[in-house]
């Protein structure tokens, strides 16, 4: 059985504005270094690192949770789409965001568990200290 991916990070800025960020395509393509396409919109498509992970969103509470399906071009065809769930929390004088990321193909958990750290968590945190 596949295991959840569980993360949480606090960030140096509020929950709402992390929950801004990661929806506004431009900032969550300056955090990344990679085009996006992100809408919190329940059905628009979602596309990051040039197309190397695509999905779509599936629901959005304002400031507090993103949910969204996720496939990267790494898996397999008979491989079943992900599901990433967000929430974004006040903590102290930070934003904390709990990920669970579920449904991720085992030949790829430790690829994605990490590429979180790498690709969103610290490009994001020296995005936030050097602004």
């Amino acid at each position: 059985m596949i295991k959840p991916i569980r993360q949480s990070v606090t960030l140096p800025t509020t929950a709402e504005q992390l929950y801004g960020m990661y929806l506004d395509p431009k900032l969550h393509e300056t955090i990344t270094g990679a085009p996006v396409t992100i809408s919190a919109t329940p059905g628009s498509p979602f596309s990051a690192f040039n197309g190397m992970l695509s999905g779509k969103m599936l629901h959005t509470v304002h400031k507090h949770l993103i949910v969204q399906t996720w496939r990267s071009k790494k898996w397999k065809p008979e491989d079943i789409d992900s599901v990433l769930i967000l929430t974004f929390w006040p903590s102290k004088q930070a934003g904390r965001i709990d990920l669970v990321h579920v449904n991720v193909p085992e030949h790829d958990v430790d690829g994605v568990t990490k590429g979180w750290e790498n690709y969103y968590w610290t490009p994001w945190r020296r995005y936030l200290e050097e602004s």
